[in-house]
């Protein structure tokens, strides 16, 4: 750069000489133009010898300005060579930089990849098992005004609560009463509740109560929702205004409904609601899709957003 301001500084200067011997040259022949036309014979004689010495002058001060010109021409030429160079290292520089970013970017999620467990997103309900021994990596307890009255203190994937807690406070702003029945069940939980079920209900408890290891409530980011007129999580409460609220709202925070209508695997279960990222949720909103509609490579693709 400091090359580049050099030459820019010699070509000024240079215009600046040949601006100044024009002037120069003009003066002399101006002068000679106005005493021309009211001095006597001698004096104009004087004056033809001085303007024939400031003839001789301006063709000096042309062949100067010419070689100034070329000068100047040269110069520019060099500029515009340098300039050329400069702009091929900024590219360089600019190319490097942007394989820096990618590569410490990459770096990054491969690191916050590692650190997101990859159960999160997968299928379970009859697809895929989850051991005994599967625990959330940290839960919640869910702040009691959340909680359906007479229900138990629930708790929930810690990274997740946040997102819960922004759905049913907008919720309760739209004057729509939201709250939890049940959210995270313990392989141990769940595997009593579809004992007590099977003994009720007999092998129809399969349509609508997961085996242990295969239920979302294991992953601590699976919720039961009611509202306190339908009183728990019962097929009523497809009929009330909330859940009409949980089909409008609940993608933008995240959460998706696990066993609508006409799905493969349980009944229909307007109650049971999980939490899968916002990205995730928006685009299975814009494609009309539910989660189980999905390959499961394509869900795990937004498993590096899904706290986001």
């Amino acid at each position: 750069m400091r090359d580049m301001s050099h030459l820019q500084n010699r070509q000024t200067k240079l215009i600046i000489g040949i601006i100044s011997t024009f002037a120069i040259g003009f003066g002399a022949l101006s002068l000679w133009s106005t005493y021309t036309l009211h001095a006597t014979r001698a004096e104009r004689d004087q004056l033809t010898l001085q303007n024939d010495s400031s003839a001789a002058n301006l063709d000096l001060a042309s062949s100067s300005i010419a070689e100034l010109t070329d000068q100047i021409s040269m110069l520019t030429i060099d500029l515009e060579d340098m300039t050329a160079d400069y702009e091929r290292e900024k590219q360089k520089n600019d190319d490097f930089e942007a394989e820096y970013r990618d590569i410490i970017n990459t770096v990054y999620d491969l690191d916050k990849l590692s650190k997101t467990d990859k159960e999160l997103l997968q299928k379970y309900s009859k697809v895929y098992f989850l051991n005994e021994n599967y625990i959330p990596s940290k839960l919640s307890d869910i702040p009691e005004e959340y909680i359906l009255a007479g229900h138990a203190p629930q708790e929930f994937h810690s990274s997740a609560l946040s997102f819960l807690e922004d759905m049913l406070d907008a919720a309760a702003e739209d004057g729509v009463d939201l709250k939890v029945v049940s959210a995270y069940r313990s392989f141990d939980t769940q595997a009593q509740l579809k004992g007590t079920y099977l003994q009720t209900y007999g092998t129809g408890a399969n349509t609508f109560s997961a085996d242990q290891g295969y239920s979302e409530h294991q992953l601590g980011t699976a919720i039961d929702l009611s509202d306190p007129a339908t009183g728990g999580p019962y097929d009523a409460f497809g009929d009330t205004e909330a859940y009409q609220w949980l089909l409008r709202h609940a993608y933008r925070y995240g959460f998706v409904l696990s066993y609508p209508e006409d799905n493969e695997y349980y009944v229909y279960e307007p109650w049971h609601w999980r939490f899968v990222g916002r990205d995730l949720s928006r685009a299975l909103h814009r494609a009309d899709a539910n989660f189980y509609d999905w390959d499961q490579r394509q869900i795990d693709d937004y498993l590096l957003s899904i706290f986001d």
